[in-house]
């Protein structure tokens, strides 16, 4: 059996190493979501770069006024719903990587949670007579703590969401405005 020193210094370890699993975990899916944002801008800025190309070669070669603003007409509405579909798929990268985040953090607190739980429950066993009260404050102040927490957690997800809500509705508004801008083809 252990002393009650000996079990808070193992529950004192065993913590830091959950503090450093939590940090390690949402370290890693930070890093996942900057790698996804980095390969889209790198797609999206090659992309960009051979298309201005190939369109400021057609302008050039235009024979007349009229044909170049025909050209560059033409050419506004695939630019608008490139735009677009980069602003969904940033959207997209967003909201993954915030539901990651959230996920990996609640797997790690919901864990440390469940060792603080045990630990007090285990010394609580072996608690000296009379400290009763001391330890049922110790257990309802952890139950208040993770009420908070589940508070935390739950505004936190609909933060996320109005986000994701107001991300996409700022794409769907400016595809509409674009659409009324551009010609159809």
């Amino acid at each position: 059996m252990f002393s009650i020193p000996e079990q808070f210094s193992n529950a004192t370890k065993a913590n830091f190493e959950s503090q450093f699993a939590i940090f390690s975990s949402l370290t890693n899916k930070a890093f996942e979501g900057v790698e996804k944002l980095v390969d889209l801008n790198l797609t999206a800025a090659k992309a960009s770069l051979e298309e201005s190309s190939v369109a400021a070669k057609q302008l050039l070669a235009a024979k007349d006024p009229q044909e170049f603003f025909s050209l560059a007409a033409a050419q506004a509405q695939p630019t608008a719903e490139k735009a677009i579909a980069y602003g969904r798929h940033l959207a997209a990268i967003a909201s993954s990587t915030q539901a990651e985040f959230s996920k990996a953090a609640e797997t790690q607190i919901a864990e440390t949670n469940r060792k603080v739980i045990s630990l007090v429950d285990e010394v609580s066993k072996n608690a000296p007579a009379g400290t009763e009260n001391a330890v049922a404050l110790l257990k309802s102040t952890l139950g208040n703590a993770s009420a908070g927490y589940e508070q935390f957690t739950k505004t936190a997800k609909q933060a996320g969401e109005a986000i994701e809500t107001n991300l996409n509705a700022a794409v769907n508004q400016f595809a509409a405005a674009a659409a009324k801008v551009t010609p159809k083809k």
